[in-house]
């Protein structure tokens, strides 16, 4: 694994950044970049493709925000052949979603060099119009990022980080091909680059980097920011297992549900062309909801609420990467992240398996494995 340092131009983290990004898309074999980017007719971050290298001054990766998962985004500028490579930045629980696309043949990797920044973690989108207000777009995102690497609980205007990111144990793009380091780093004078693939050595060589070492700080800064997250979630688990243990709390858990789907759409593991619970399969005729009505006197509209939350939870959450965006994009706030990751984190450890974790690793379901789950169905026991 190589490993530099670039030096940061007068303690200014994001020029260093849009000058680093602009060096990768003037690369000969690399013909665009997709960054987080401040757009110009609304000071909101979005992902953009870009070809122009001077059109990278409103990049930045560092905003605490997170519209969505761009792993949606790479996923369609992959699914077919482009006849050209690009660059994408993104964050680590983007970059395992996307992994888990690839897998689920909804995107290709050939084409594709993943650039990957520790992530200091965003606030939910509403939040963070209402921290941000009218202040200017760059300073904002510097006050964020030194109060985030300064190691404190961090609070912004009385608004924590959302809960999916507090709860997030891989703050470092693991599968990256080229990742920038913050953690553990004096920021204020330098940036970490590490090739962590052949691919991404290949880029690294093209830029001309020389070989350093890795800060001798970043494993302890990592390792303190990964337990204080790791006790957050565990704590997470417990709470929504104690909220949702019976049939009776779990339709309370739902209970403010008006089966709008903006979860099933923002989540970027769910990509089936045609929804079931949009099929006429759960459009019942009139008369069926007096029959119900009738039975018990009573019944909440609309229904299929809690049917539906848990069949998304059984058809996704060996690949759910606990990105947070489901709760992000529900209009009632219901923690539909929090009873997600709770049920996947033991599905996915029930199979030994990490979402996104690496590309090589097969899918649970996806293969036959004679010995396993013998304790569960019984083969090979005497």
């Amino acid at each position: 694994m190589k490993t530099a340092k670039i030096n940061v131009k007068d303690g200014d983290l994001l020029t260093t950044l849009r000058d680093f990004f602009r060096s990768i898309l003037q690369l000969e074999d690399i013909r665009a970049i997709l960054v987080p980017q401040h757009l110009p007719m609304k000071n909101v971050v979005m992902p953009t493709l870009v070809t122009d290298p001077k059109q990278l001054n409103g990049t930045d990766p560092l905003a605490p925000v997170f519209p969505l998962n761009g792993a949606k985004i790479v996923s369609r500028l992959t699914r077919k052949p482009m006849g050209a490579k690009i660059a994408v930045v993104l964050r680590p629980c983007e970059i395992r979603a996307f992994v888990e696309l690839v897998k689920l043949k909804q995107g290709r990797i050939e084409e594709v060099v993943l650039v990957g920044i520790d992530c200091l973690g965003a606030f939910k989108n509403g939040d963070y119009i209402q921290i941000k207000g009218k202040k200017e777009a760059a300073g904002f995102t510097s006050r964020f990022y030194k109060a985030a690497l300064s190691g404190k609980n961090l609070t912004l205007e009385g608004f924590d980080l959302a809960p999916a990111c507090q709860a997030c144990e891989n703050p470092v793009p693991d599968g990256a091909d080229i990742l920038i380091g913050l953690f553990g780093v004096d920021t204020d004078h330098q940036l970490l680059i590490q090739a962590r693939t052949a691919k991404g050595e290949t880029l690294y060589t093209n830029l001309d980097l020389s070989d350093t070492e890795e800060p001798a700080q970043r494993p302890a800064a990592l390792e303190s920011l990964v337990a204080e997250r790791t006790a957050y979630r565990d704590k997470m688990f417990a709470e929504t297992a104690e909220a949702t243990n019976s049939l009776e709390k779990l339709n309370a858990y739902f209970a403010e549900c008006v089966n709008c789907y903006n979860c099933r759409v923002a989540c970027p593991v769910c990509y089936c062309k045609e929804c079931v619970f949009v099929t006429d399969v759960f459009n019942h005729d009139p008369v069926q909801y007096l029959r119900w009505a009738n039975r018990k006197g009573v019944i909440k509209m609309p229904t299929d609420t809690v049917f539906y939350h848990m069949t998304r939870i059984a058809h996704m959450s060996t690949s759910c990467v606990g990105c947070g965006q489901c709760t992000n994009a529900c209009p009632n706030d219901i923690p539909v992240m929090e009873l997600f990751r709770t049920v996947s984190y033991h599905t996915q450890k029930a199979f030994e398996y990490e979402a996104g974790r690496s590309i090589e690793e097969d899918l649970p379901l996806s293969v036959f494995r004679e010995d396993e789950l013998a304790e569960v169905v019984g083969i090979g026991k005497a």
